[in-house]
């Protein structure tokens, strides 16, 4: 789909190399740019002697090249790949490029239409922009972190780096609108994207009803406190969603267990005091949960089971889609775009594997 597009990828740990990743599988070819201790996030996740796997999981498909940015001729050797390439996406602290000789402005007189994206954490020039950060950072900052809460309200700390990959869907969008850009306009653009300020971005619902209702959990029939639109626990301790918003499937639900009494609480309240919410989760306890996944896919009324990750493998829509794979390499990886074939895959590559390929490319 875009072959003959080049990215050098000067970005480490998870959000640019997941943006990469999911260019790669398009297609497009990524040389990877590593200091000589290579990218930290190969000894990330380390586990039975492998390295990191935080790099495995985002890094086939890829082509490495180590070199020192400190030193005058390494970097006229990354100018020179630069020269050569579409876009440049980098994730150091802001202005690290520049320190190095690398920033937009150099680049851009090398490479004039260039399409080069910065990710961090509060952009380039805020208040915050020289401090160091994290996803949980993101995540508290942006307001998304306080919408993931316990019964006693308290946050959740996710398992999963949200704010990270959010980052690399929003950096690739604008990769991609600064290439659309390139064809119509033959010019070349300079992109920053904050991930903080991206997180803050999924939150236009939640703005809007805080400040007309104060309530700051956003859209009340999505925010968990509503019966058809819940997630209830069943008889062996397992939890299935249930997401019947509209009647049509309100009605299937109630309906397939009988329950025409139940149609008009449909928008009911999920507490103690409404006695309907008390005969449903009663009905879910009834039942264990591999009987509530056959109902899901009997009764369409928007019910699907909370599934662990290491059941991924085993449900038969994602063997079906071939989402999660056992490389050839011998690990699993997982898709970045369920409706394309994966051909002539490539393992995440060995720090500095393709150096010399690549100098050799660079001078012929």
């Amino acid at each position: 789909m875009l072959h003959g597009i080049k990215v050098i990828d000067f970005t480490n740990y998870l959000p640019g190399p997941f943006a990469t990743l999911r260019l790669a599988e398009l297609g497009v070819e990524i040389i990877k740019v590593e200091s000589p201790e290579g990218d930290p996030a190969r000894n990330t996740g380390f586990f039975k002697q492998k390295e990191g796997l935080v790099f495995h999981a985002n890094n086939r498909q890829k082509k490495s090249i180590t070199l020192n940015l400190k030193e005058e001729e390494e970097r006229q050797v990354a100018l020179k790949i630069i020269s050569n390439a579409d876009v440049l996406i980098e994730s150091f602290r802001p202005g690290v490029m520049e320190k190095l000789g690398l920033g937009y402005e150099t680049v851009q007189q090398i490479k004039p239409d260039i399409v080069y994206c910065s990710i961090s954490g509060f952009g380039q020039n805020s208040s915050l922009s020289k401090l160091g950060n994290h996803d949980i950072n993101y995540m508290a900052l942006s307001g998304v972190l306080a919408q993931l809460k316990d019964q006693q309200g308290r946050p959740v700390h996710p398992s999963i780096t949200l704010a990270d990959y959010v980052g690399g869907f929003a950096a690739n969008e604008r990769i991609l609108a600064g290439l659309v850009s390139k064809s119509l306009t033959g010019k070349g653009s300079y992109h920053s994207i904050s991930i903080t300020d991206q997180m803050v971005s999924m939150l236009g619902n939640h703005v809007l009803v805080q400040q007309e209702t104060g309530q700051g959990t956003g859209v009340p029939v999505l925010n968990g406190s509503v019966i058809s639109y819940a997630i209830y626990e069943t008889m062996d301790g397992r939890y299935m969603s249930l997401g019947a918003l509209e009647p049509k499937f309100w009605h299937n639900f109630c309906l397939a267990h009988g329950r025409e009494d139940w149609i008009n609480s449909h928008f009911s309240k999920n507490n103690q005091e409404n006695p309907v919410f008390h005969e449903i989760t009663a009905l879910f306890m009834s039942k264990s949960f591999y009987e509530w996944i056959e109902f899901s896919q009997k009764v369409d009324c928007c019910m699907a089971p909370v599934l662990e990750v290491g059941e991924l493998t085993e449900n038969p829509y994602f063997i079906e889609k071939e989402l999660v794979f056992k490389s050839s390499w011998g690990d699993y990886q997982v898709k970045m775009h369920s409706d394309l074939k994966l051909e002539s895959l490539t393992p995440p590559p060995k720090k500095g594997e393709h150096r010399e390929q690549i100098l050799k490319n660079i001078l012929m």
